[in-house]
């Protein structure tokens, strides 16, 4: 694959350089974070108490409105400050929202379905990501990193079994549409718009630009044990973008691998189907080859109409 150049990043060329971008735009970040986490603190404490605050440290299915609580956190201390830091990065301090939040919609539609086919071809290669993730190990020296992630993936999936509890249709649908859309998002304007706009202004390399925004993506969550399969969602999104010039087609495919694993989780917990959504160990050798040459093929049939289309944009 040859290096992808951002014609349209040179028209609208901003007199900051990207490093000083990236400082502003992580101090925006954690800024805005920091303030909608106090916010969120404040309201549970008015709405529910100083006890159901508590709770939220231990986690404690049980105690009262603990699950409205962990919304109204993840809601104005998360998923806000996500989408608020590149939107006001974009319009307030470098002005140009077009080139670092690429929301237009000019890609060929018919991008979106092989969009789907790679999301759902490409399980055998991300569990086979996930089972390698699950066997790496830190140094004996770095014990205590090793531990620290351990609790944090602890933490992180007592977290969302908690979110993740539909006990109604209704709850399937706010879950589709709260973790497997708005996240989606929010997340992709960060990263592959803000982000992996002001890494490949600084390394004038897409390819680096891609991975070390994919890097971030998935060091992001803060789950070690799923760091690899992140990494390759990270990698298709970023292509996704770069390719086109728009971030739809990735917010687009991010939605379908987070909407799928709610719904496959709704159908486990009422015995609709047999699957354990948390099986690692699913597929086959041949499937796992499989989805590999299938994968690369669609990312090249995806990369040629994307680029014959924007090639064409441009010309006109």
């Amino acid at each position: 694959m040859i290096n992808i150049p951002y014609k349209d990043l040179e028209k609208h060329d901003n007199q900051l350089h990207p490093a000083l971008q990236f400082l502003i735009f992580i101090c925006i970040f954690f800024v805005i974070l920091i303030v909608g986490n106090i916010l969120g603190a404040g309201l549970i404490t008015a709405l529910y108490g100083v006890k159901t605050f508590t709770a939220l440290s231990t986690l404690n299915p049980t105690a009262p409105h603990i699950i409205n609580a962990l919304w109204i956190l993840q809601t104005i201390g998360t998923t806000f400050p996500i989408l608020a830091a590149p939107v006001f990065f974009s319009y307030v301090v470098v002005r140009d929202p077009g080139t670092y939040l690429k929301a237009n919609f000019r890609f060929p539609w018919g991008l979106l379905f092989i969009a789907v086919l790679i999301m759902l071809l490409s399980n055998p290669v991300i569990e086979v990501l996930s089972n390698i993730n699950e066997k790496l190990k830190l140094p004996h020296a770095l014990g205590g990193i090793q531990k620290w992630m351990e609790d944090s993936e602890n933490e992180a999936r007592q977290i969302t079994e908690v979110m993740l509890k539909m006990n109604t249709v209704w709850t399937l649908i706010f879950d589709v549409v709260f973790i497997g859309l708005v996240p989606a998002i929010v997340e992709e304007f960060m990263f592959r718009g803000t982000l992996q706009t002001i890494f490949l202004k600084w390394t004038k390399n897409s390819h680096v630009a891609i991975w070390i925004t994919a890097i971030l993506f998935s060091a992001f969550h803060i789950e070690f044990f799923g760091f690899l399969p992140r990494l390759m969602l990270g990698l298709l999104f970023g292509y996704f973008v770069a390719w086109t010039g728009s971030i739809w087609p990735a917010v687009w495919a991010h939605f379908l691998n987070n909407g799928l694993d709610v719904v496959v989780t709704y159908l486990a917990q009422h015995k609709l189907i047999k699957i354990n959504p948390d099986d690692t160990h699913v597929f086959n050798n041949i499937a796992y080859i499989s989805s590999f040459i299938i994968l690369f093929a669609l990312m090249l049939i995806y990369r040629r109409i994307a680029l014959e289309k924007k090639q064409l944009i441009e010309e006109g």
